[in-house]
């Protein structure tokens, strides 16, 4: 049984091989669920997918690294159609 100490500000370290078994990365989040008064349970929480509106901005972001157009992207597509 692995242990970790509380510190003076509330914070608690997660064993590594308690990390490395659950996989858990930096930034996931932890639900805490006590069970009886000496006993929590704690759960990861999963990210979930935004759905459709998620993906808004993507493109953005993306051409934003090589600074080239929506409209420029698609011509050069094009004209490799026509090529073919």
């Amino acid at each position: 049984m692995s242990e970790s100490t509380l510190t003076e500000r509330g914070q608690v370290s997660i064993p590594v091989a308690l990390r490395k078994a659950m996989q858990l990365k930096v930034g996931q989040r932890l639900k805490w669920e006590q069970i009886s008064d000496h006993e929590f349970r704690v759960t990861v929480t999963v990210p979930t997918v935004g759905g459709p509106l998620s993906a808004l901005g993507y493109a953005r972001k993306v051409r934003g690294a090589s600074g080239r157009s929506t409209a420029s992207w698609m011509r050069e597509l094009r004209a490799g159609e026509e090529a073919s």
